[in-house]
């Protein structure tokens, strides 16, 4: 569907637009449709037309082409069939229009009703330090996934429809959802196995965050196509000969890497564009029954052509990732002495790697193995979110380190594979297999040797674990530990032991509160809590069972009748409890404010420039509110960003740098390169000599031939800072400057 800048069609045309996307939904449904399935559609697609008739997109257009859309990527790029579908047209009606959760299981079933509530936001959460509106959405999110995995793939389409048109949104919501994305539901969609999906995520949210970078990867790869394709056909000429000589079936290609890819590339490895050698990857795709041992045959026949790297290797053939991803992946070394990928699947592997999740079910009988890992990772989201006590910001933190980490293949004594993340230790091995397990134990036998249980675990390590009855989980666990299941029982635990102490704290308190004829009901406790700041009863009661709160302290307070108050002096505006919501919203500028730095009228709000990042004029940039230090200018590209944007959306106010004001800031850049006779001097005549820049420090540091070194200038706008990295890139003998984030 493709919507025109200037939104202007008449409302015949919109009609029109709105009945051929609703057939264009029915002809991409078609092969699922069974009796009855086409009446419920054109049910569900009524009551969603009527309930959104007076709402329109930031862009202009009717808002029902919204969920038609969604529809539509839920059936054709993640093969979901009519509940999905149904789910999708209605996913919004509970939260925006009159429609009721009632109302749609009467018309549709319980399914349909949970899977909507599922994609329903909360709306009434207050923020706390402990969790913000998106941090509870994001939990309830993952909460129904262990119900339904529906709920989340509908989620990710949703998302992947607004990321496509949030071209007509403000900027400040173009940075939150973007940030959002990237911080989350990308992560999500490679966790179930969604690659088509994941990488247009990342791309979108690139383009958005950091849209200079993402124009400037763009124009190359358009740059370099010819070239690439040319190279890439001389590549595969040899191999396709070979598997026709050998009668195969099969697809091969080449295809670019993602534009978020090649840039953490960049990022990561600290090269040039022209640098990165993996710009694309082969991709051959085989029609076969006997599916591993044609993976191997293909990848004997490529090794015969082009020599391998063993170091590259990637065989999730034999071992699946636990999304279900199974692929062979080498690296070999092509004409002109240029490294290229070369991906081997067959067509379900390749179907599973595209569809994700769904695929799965569709598959369901042949590979069960396959199956139980999924089903293994949506019982591992269900026994994180049995804790009560889960803090929603830590749940999504740990759960999200699960998520995006690398995986490691362990091995019990058995010989049960178990899948980890890299950095896993052998107390995250024990827990994963049991929490009792985690909870006692003491040690582990790793490749039949004794370790520590913080030992960090290596791929294809066997894992025996030693318990103890008398261990008991401590604080020092957490520091070490990985996986989200591991750190949500330690928590669990430790706070399990802490009630129990504190029930002895509590039996003191209240004979305490016995002898002074003052009775123990909560509003005495919380009185109690709010005079000598302690959060909570338990927190109180443990104080005094670990002797750290002396009973006798309670004279402080004041005897009035049956009850205990502060003392008329230190009336409650001394130790009421700081309200964190209004706070917050006395420091908020008014909505669509929008800052201007260093601007005639900034001095109205105070801000400071954050050090993580260091702004300079000519950085895109955004305020952001924090609790303790008022409100703080981060660059858009801040490592920080995505996880404040994505957590604190509601926080953020629009920035801009006030024009014409020449304001020195100092920033820096890292310099390395080969340590030569005269470097410096070179360097110095760039800096002062031919941009005349205020340079305040400068330090280098060799070694084995090479040099580091950092220099700190004043610059008035970031087209300066720029053109200073440009030159002294080109001189001889420097290989490579950054920006220097925080000094």
């Amino acid at each position: 569907m493709v919507i025109t800048d200037t939104y202007n069609l008449t409302e015949e045309e919109e009609k029109k637009l709105i009945l051929r996307e609703y057939r264009s939904l029915l002809r991409a449904l078609k092969l699922r449709l069974k009796k009855g399935d086409k009446k419920l559609v054109r049910r569900a697609f009524e009551i969603s037309a009527e309930a959104h008739k007076h709402m329109r997109r930031k862009s202009g257009e009717p808002y029902i082409l919204h969920p038609l859309a969604v529809a539509k990527i839920v059936v054709e790029e993640i093969a979901l069939g009519v509940t999905s579908v149904i789910c999708a047209l209605l996913h919004d009606t509970v939260e925006d229009t009159e429609v009721t959760l009632k109302e749609i299981e009467m018309e549709f079933g319980s399914t349909c009703a949970k899977i909507v509530e599922g994609l329903t936001k909360i709306s009434n959460v207050v923020e706390s330090k402990d969790t913000t509106q998106q941090a509870e959405n994001f939990k309830k999110i993952l909460l129904t996934l262990a119900d339904d995995p529906r709920v989340i793939l509908i989620k990710i389409a949703d998302r992947l429809h607004n990321m496509r048109t949030l071209d007509s949104m403000s900027r400040d919501k173009q940075l939150k959802i973007s940030s959002e994305t990237s911080f989350l539901y990308a992560p999500l969609a490679t966790r179930l196995g969604l690659y088509e999906i994941k990488s247009e995520l990342e791309d979108l949210s690139l383009k958005f965050t950091e849209k200079e970078v993402y124009e400037d990867i763009s124009q190359k790869l358009r740059e370099t196509k010819r070239d690439r394709t040319r190279y890439i056909n001389e590549f595969i000429k040899p191999i396709k000969d070979e598997l026709e000589r050998n009668q195969f079936q099969f697809e091969i290609f080449g295809r670019p890497k993602s534009i978020s890819s090649i840039w953490n590339k960049i990022k990561t490895k600290h090269v040039t564009f022209e640098e990165v050698y993996d710009l694309f990857a082969i991709r051959i795709i085989l029609k076969t029954q006997n599916e591993k041992e044609d993976c191997w045959k293909v990848f004997s026949i490529i090794t015969n052509h082009y020599q391998h790297s063993l170091e590259r290797l990637r065989d999730w053939v034999s071992a699946p990732k636990s999304n279900g991803y199974e692929a062979l992946h080498t690296t070999v070394m092509g004409p002109e002495g240029r490294w290229v990928e070369v991906q081997i699947r067959t067509e379900r592997m390749n179907e599973i790697a595209e569809k994700g999740l769904a695929a799965h079910w569709k598959y369901k009988d042949g590979n069960a193995s396959q199956e139980s890992k999924l089903d293994d990772w949506l019982k591992h989201i269900r026994e994180l979110l049995q804790n009560p006590d889960s803090n929603a910001m830590d749940f999504i933190h740990d759960l999200k380190r699960d998520i995006f980490n690398d995986e490691i293949y362990t091995y019990t004594p058995e010989g049960d594979m178990r899948l980890l993340p890299v950095g896993a230790t052998a107390l995250d091995f024990a827990f994963d297999i049991h929490s009792e397990l985690g909870k006692q134990c003491i040690g582990a036998k790793v490749n039949y040797k004794l370790v520590p249980i913080s030992h960090v675990l290596k791929n294809a390590d066997q894992i025996e674990i030693i318990t103890s009855k008398k261990q008991k989980p401590n604080e020092d666990w957490l520091k070490f530990v990985v996986t989200a299941k591991a750190k949500s029982r330690i928590k669990y635990y430790l706070k399990e032991e802490k009630r129990i102490i504190a029930m002895d704290g509590k039996d003191l308190l209240f004979r305490k509160l016995d002898n002074l004829k003052i009775s123990n009901n909560s509003s005495v406790i919380n009185e109690i809590c709010s005079f000598f700041k302690y959060p909570s009863p338990t927190d109180l009661y443990y104080a005094i069972a670990i002797h750290s709160f002396d009973i006798k302290d309670l004279s402080k307070m004041r005897i009035v009748g049956d009850k205990l108050l502060p003392p008329i002096d230190e009336e409650r505006k001394e130790i009421v409890k700081e309200d964190f919501d209004h706070d917050l919203n006395k420091q908020m500028p008014g909505k669509g404010y929008e800052l201007i730095i260093f601007g005639e009228n900034s001095d109205k709000i105070q801000y400071k420039l954050a050090n993580c990042c260091q702004p300079i004029p000519g950085d895109d940039v955004f305020g952001f509110v924090t609790t303790g230090e008022g409100l703080k200018i981060h660059r858009t590209n801040c490592p920080n960003a995505a996880t404040l944007l994505a957590n604190y959306g509601h926080r953020v106010v629009k920035a801009k740098w006030a024009k014409n004001k020449e304001i020195s800031l100092l920033t820096g850049v890292i310099i390395n390169g080969i340590d030569d006779v005269g470097v410096i001097h070179k360097i110095t005549n760039v800096v002062s000599g031919e941009l005349k820049m205020n340079m305040r420090s400068m330090s280098i540091d060799s070694k084995d031939g090479l040099f580091e070194g950092k220099i700190m200038v004043y610059v008035n706008h970031k087209e300066e800072l720029d053109e200073l990295s440009k030159r002294l890139e080109k001189l001889e003998g420097i290989n490579k400057v950054t920006r220097l984030d925080s000094e």
